[in-house]
Order: C-alpha cells, then structure tokens, then sequence
C-alpha cells in the first residue's frame, strides 16, 4: 500500500514551498500543484491522501474544487486555507464537503494537527469522529440562547450581526459561543460546523 499524499494547491509559489517543507518535514508525502486545474489533471483518487488548498485562486478557486470532487465521486478529504477568518467561507466550505478550515497565518501545530485528522478520516472513511446520536445529545444540551448562537453561526454570521440579531453584546456572543463550543466538544469552528451538520443529516 503506498503512503498517504498530501496534495497542496496554491497559486503562491512560496507559500507552496514554504507548506511543502514543513509538511515533509514531518514525515508526510508531499505533492504541489499551482492551481485546482493542475490537479485534477493529475490526482488519482486511488490514492490515500488530503488536500490542502487555498480559497482564494485565479480560475478554479478552493470552494469550487471541493464541489467538482464530490460531483466526480471522491470522497478525498479537503483542508481549506484561507486569509483570514471568515465565517461565512468555513461555513460554505464545510457545507460543500471540507474536513476542516484553516486561516493564515497559521502555526505548525494547527497546521499538522488537521493534516493528521484529514489522513485519519480518509483511512476510516468516516466523516465525524462522534456517532449522530452522541452530537444529537449534545446538541439537546443546550440553552435556548447557545441554540440562537450556534444557528446564526451556522447561517455564517460573524458575532457582531449575532449580537445585533438578538439584541446583546458583542463580548456576550462569545460567551455563548465558547459554552457552545466547549458542550459540543469541538476545538475550532469548522470542527463546530461538521458536528452540527452532521447531527442535522437525514439518516
């Protein structure tokens, strides 16, 4: 069995390079590719790996290539990178397929840590680390002003229009969304959004 390839699409040739060093740096196999057409011209969806690829591209941008993977069948788990955080692109990105969402700049340790959750889910090929009924229970956990917050965030509402919408403080949004985070168990906003997706899937 060949080894698991991390696929890296950028249009920035230094941060291309700068990705691929630290990525096989830690022992992963690296593939670059300067655009999404580039690598739909090369990928081989028999291949156990992830992709890594940058939001933001001339032609086929990051949003776009997640959604022509699904449409051609490959269930290749993808990373999307992004300038800064948006909340309105983590949710679009999840909601098209994405794994995980990552804003620049990022450290090492974030960076590795989603690669690593990324090959995970490609070998189970699974796509929530907690069954629907444990999500859906912690889902029920919450207060009805958590449950306001989680599905403004879910519209891709940043906090201050969720502060707007419900009439509170900026500073108290954050409040319920760190309480929403911590009773769902989930580390980062795109881990937030696939938990709650996935609780809301049809069976």
């Amino acid at each position: 069995m060949t080894s698991p390839v991390v696929h890296i699409v950028d249009d920035d040739l230094d941060l291309r390079r700068s990705l691929a060093f630290l990525v096989a740096s830690d022992g992963f196999a690296v593939r670059l590719y300067e655009g999404a057409e580039s690598f739909l011209n090369e990928f081989d969806d028999a291949q156990d790996g992830c992709v890594l690829v940058d939001v933001l591209m001339p032609g086929i941008n990051g949003l776009e290539l997640i959604t022509i993977l699904r449409r051609l069948g490959s269930t290749i788990p993808v990373i999307v990178m992004t300038g800064h955080a948006d909340v309105d692109l983590a949710v679009e990105a999840m909601k098209r397929g994405a794994v995980d969402f990552i804003a620049k700049p990022f450290d090492l340790a974030t960076l590795l840590g989603a690669i690593r959750d990324a090959l995970q889910r490609s070998n189970r090929h699974v796509e929530t680390d907690a069954s629907v009924q444990a999500v859906r229970e912690r889902l029920a956990s919450l207060s009805k002003r958590e449950r306001e917050v989680l599905d403004r965030l879910l519209a891709g509402k940043a906090n201050k229009m969720i502060a707007f919408d419900l009439e509170i403080s900026p500073r108290t949004v954050e409040i319920y969304r760190a309480n929403v985070m911590s009773k769902m168990g989930a580390k980062s906003l795109s881990a937030l959004i696939r938990l709650a997706m996935s609780a809301t899937q049809e069976p």
